[in-house]
């Protein structure tokens, strides 16, 4: 077997392994029992039915549909290749998957999307009021993950996987907020950088990759300057990946399928890294047509057709391409010098290759 076939078949053992873990912190079906009370037992009484009704079933609705599950085994490979032991330490690999699709059904709600994983947006089956409150039990729910492993790490070490989920959830937000006020047009967006693009998307698709190859490195025992190291290899990485992501919306039928089509970051008026580059470098003409369908948010599809060419016209595709290649190898260097040769090293490696090459 290839490395490419074990790196896929670790993904899904890895994907099967989290869902168990997410249930025994979520379970399909609240009760007395469920492990979320007896870390903290309510003072009265619960109406386990309502909590069923408004966490769990939206909740497993949206986990059942599917997802590369690739977050969990970054920390898991990260934490084996400094010489962890990730079997231990299943149950931290639920923190950033577990945020990461409460992010997803927030930006749906934000986005006013229509599909994701080809069936309806999480507020579009259950309510927005059902969704909002769900996102945000997401992001906080999986750090019961420090309670319950309390006797399996240091104090030091849970004060740092808890300060990196800090830094995380703030960057997450502001990385967000600068993504929403560009293709809102609350800022002046029509002038943004590739600085201020590969900025916004550290913050919005690098942190969650980041905090997930922190917290493998920190249950490794690995010191403060090689978590600064895997960080940031990681952090380039979800760059990337977002850079593939935004690709494929334009180019991957496939992909774009389970999204509402392609180009539906054109009918959000998305300041990609590729839509920045052709407005910097297309003519005056080409310049106006495409931030005139951007700015109409339009569904149809001979517009969004249109825009896609514009954007092709220019290279923007193969440059954006090539930046994501760019940052995967130059992050690598660093975590080269730092992990010693390891099957886990290999595969971890894979998995950038995969997460930037990747048709769907």
């Amino acid at each position: 077997m290839g490395l490419r076939e074990d790196l896929k078949d670790y993904l899904e053992r890895t994907a099967k392994a989290v869902d168990e873990r997410i249930e025994k912190y979520i379970p399909r079906s609240f009760g007395e029992s469920s492990l979320i009370f007896r870390l903290d037992p309510p003072l009265y009484r619960l109406d386990f039915e309502a909590l069923t009704k408004a966490i769990s079933e939206p909740l497993w609705d949206f986990l059942d549909r599917g997802g590369k599950r690739w977050r969990p085994a970054l920390l898991l490979l990260v934490c084996e290749a400094l010489g962890g032991e990730p079997g231990e330490f299943l149950d931290f690999a639920i923190i950033p998957e577990v945020i990461h699709n409460g992010t997803l059904i927030a930006d749906d709600i934000e986005d006013q999307s229509d599909l994701r994983r080809g069936k309806p947006c999480t507020y579009r089956i259950f309510g927005l009021d059902i969704s909002v409150n769900l996102s945000q039990a997401m992001y906080f729910i999986p750090m019961l993950v420090l309670r319950e492993n309390r006797r399996k790490i240091t104090l030091e070490q849970s004060n740092k996987i808890y300060g990196s989920f800090v830094r995380g959830m703030v960057n997450l937000c502001l990385g967000q907020a600068t993504d929403l006020a560009w293709h809102r047009g609350l800022a002046n967006a029509d002038d943004a950088t590739v600085e201020e693009y590969l900025q916004m998307c550290t913050y919005k698709t690098g942190t969650l990759a980041r905090m997930a190859a922190e917290i493998g490195a920190i249950l490794a025992g690995a010191g403060d300057s090689v978590v600064e190291k895997v960080g940031r290899f990681a952090e380039s990485v979800g760059v990337a990946f977002q850079i593939q992501d935004d690709i494929l919306d334009l180019t991957g039928v496939k992909f774009a399928e389970g999204k509402g089509g392609l180009g539906m970051d054109i009918t959000e008026g998305k300041r990609s890294l590729m839509v920045i580059y052709t407005l910097k470098t297309a003519s005056p003409e080409d310049r106006s047509r495409l931030l005139e369908i951007l700015n109409m948010h339009t569904r149809d599809e001979e517009l969004r057709e249109e825009a896609i060419e514009i954007i092709k016209r220019y290279g923007a595709i193969e440059y954006a391409r090539e930046l994501a290649l760019k940052l995967r190898r130059e992050s690598w260097s660093e975590v080269d010098a730092v992990m010693p040769p390891s099957k886990a090293k290999e595969m971890l490696s894979a998995l950038a290759d995969f997460l930037i090459e990747r048709s769907i």
